[in-house]
């Protein structure tokens, strides 16, 4: 019994580092696409959302969790750090050309979103997400 411990915490002491080092990187690949995509978006995300713009805050919130879902299933999928950073660039570029067909979708989207649409902006998240889903999908096959 000692000594499935002793591999259990052999194993930890060795995965842990790869872990973590996979997971900020992640993270730091997530932190760029959100900051990616508030610049190029017609409206300001986050100024809306401080100012109680709910149609604002849920296209942001639907891009934070699109951008996660691919993120997340190349995560999984990829053993080497390069591979992480290089198709999570490919995943983040893919959920802007989302955002970039959304916009040709609706016309004038930015007077929509600063009037507060939820409806709009509750579509804006919706698409996000699922071509976030098929994203992951397609990254993970």
């Amino acid at each position: 019994m000692e000594s499935n411990f002793g591999l259990v915490l052999s194993g930890i002491s060795q995965g842990l580092p790869v872990l973590l080092l996979h997971f900020v990187v992640t993270l730091l690949l997530l932190a760029l696409g959100v900051f990616c995509y508030t610049r190029i978006t017609p409206f300001h995300e986050t100024e809306l959302v401080r100012g109680g713009n709910i149609a604002a805050g849920i296209v942001l919130s639907g891009t934070i969790v699109a951008l996660a879902i691919p993120l997340a299933a190349m995560l999984a999928t990829s053993i080497v750090l390069l591979d992480i950073i290089i198709w999570g660039i490919i995943a983040l570029v893919l959920q802007f050309a989302a955002f970039g067909i959304t916009t040709l979708l609706f016309r004038g989207i930015k007077p929509l979103i600063e009037g507060g649409n939820v409806a709009v902006g509750l579509t804006v998240a919706a698409v996000q997400i699922g071509i976030g889903l098929l994203n992951a999908g397609a990254l993970a096959g």
